[in-house]
C-alpha cells in the first residue's frame, strides 16, 4: 500500500511537466507569392494546398487554388480549405483580415524579411513544419554560403550611383533601408535618392537629371515605354547606354532566387565600373 502511494504521488508530481504533442502540420497556405516561395524553399511542397495569386514558382504551385491577391484574403475559402497552417506576409496582407483568421482560430506563421538575412531565417523557421526538415536547412544554408561568397568578392569594389524605377507614371523609387535597396548596395551600388524621408519616393524626371546616376535599372513588369529616358542625354547613365532591365520576380521577392538578382545586379555594376 505505502508503494502504491508513492507511486501515485510521483505520477501527480510528473503530469504537470508532460506535454501532449501538437497534431503535425499536413495542409499549408501560402498567402502572397513569396510566401510561396519560401515554404517550398523550406520543404513544405507536399503540403501546400492553396496560394496567392501571382504565385508562380515553383512551376507546381501554380495549379493550386487561389486565394488571396491585392485586394485582400478570401477568408471564406481559406476556412472551406480547413489548413493547419497559414503563411502570412504582414506587410502585405490586410492586418484586420489576418486578425480575423487568428480570431476563428486558424494557426498562422508571420513570414517577415527586412534584410537578406532574413530570408534563410524564414526557411529555417518553416522547415520545422516539414516531414524532412533537413531540406529547408540545407536551402538555408546554401544561401548563406553564397551570400557570404559574394559579399567577399565585393566588399571593396568602387560605389557606383544607381536610381532604380519602380513604377513609369508616376515615376518612383526607393530609399534606404526599403527593400530591396539591400540588395543593390550589396555590390557597390549607391541609391542616388538614399536620403529621401519616404521609403518609397514619388521624383520627377528633372530630379533624375540633378542626381546624375551613373546607372538607371527598370523592369518590364513595371515600365512600359522602355525608351523613357532615351532623350535625356545630359544624364550619365542614359549618355553611356547604362540603362538596364531586371528580372523583377528575383529582385522584388525576397526568397533564394534574390541571389540570382544580386548576381545580376552586380554584373551590371561592374560593366558601369569598366567603362568609366
Amino acid at each position: 500500500m505505502f508503494i502504491h502511494r508513492i507511486h501515485l504521488l510521483l505520477l501527480l508530481m510528473i503530469l504537470p511537466c508532460l506535454t501532449i504533442a501538437a497534431p503535425p502540420v499536413q495542409r499549408i497556405i501560402a498567402l502572397s507569392p513569396h510566401v510561396t516561395e519560401l515554404a517550398y524553399a523550406a520543404g513544405l511542397g507536399s503540403k501546400m494546398i492553396a496560394v496567392s495569386d501571382h504565385s508562380d514558382y515553383p512551376p507546381q504551385a501554380q495549379s493550386l487554388p487561389k486565394v488571396a491577391n491585392y485586394k485582400g484574403i478570401k477568408i471564406e475559402k481559406v476556412l472551406i480549405l480547413k489548413p493547419d497552417l497559414v503563411i502570412t506576409w504582414p506587410d502585405g496582407n490586410p492586418p484586420r483580415e489576418l486578425q480575423k483568421l487568428q480570431q476563428m482560430g486558424v494557426q498562422t506563421y508571420p513570414s517577415q524579411i527586412h534584410q537578406l538575412s532574413d530570408i534563410a531565417d524564414n526557411i529555417e523557421a518553416l522547415s520545422q513544419y516539414a516531414d524532412n526538415p533537413e531540406i529547408g536547412l540545407e536551402n538555408a544554408r546554401q544561401f548563406r554560403q553564397q551570400l557570404a561568397a559574394l559579399r567577399q568578392r565585393y566588399q571593396h569594389t568602387r560605389k557606383v550611383r544607381f536610381f532604380y524605377q519602380l513604377s513609369e507614371k508616376p515615376i518612383i523609387t526607393i530609399a534606404r533601408n526599403s527593400w530591396p535597396s539591400e540588395v543593390f548596395e550589396f555590390c557597390g551600388g549607391e541609391n542616388v535618392f538614399k536620403e529621401s524621408a519616404a521609403p518609397y519616393p514619388q521624383v520627377s524626371r528633372e530630379q533624375v537629371l540633378l542626381a546624375q546616376p551613373e546607372v538607371i535599372f527598370n523592369s518590364h513588369h513595371a515600365i512600359k515605354n522602355m525608351d523613357m529616358w532615351s532623350d535625356w542625354s545630359r544624364i550619365p547613365a542614359v549618355r553611356q547606354h547604362h540603362v538596364w532591365t531586371l528580372h523583377s520576380d528575383w529582385l522584388n521577392r525576397p526568397t533564394p532566387r534574390t541571389i540570382r538578382a544580386i548576381k545580376e545586379i552586380c554584373q551590371y555594376l561592374d560593366t558601369a565600373r569598366q567603362n568609366n
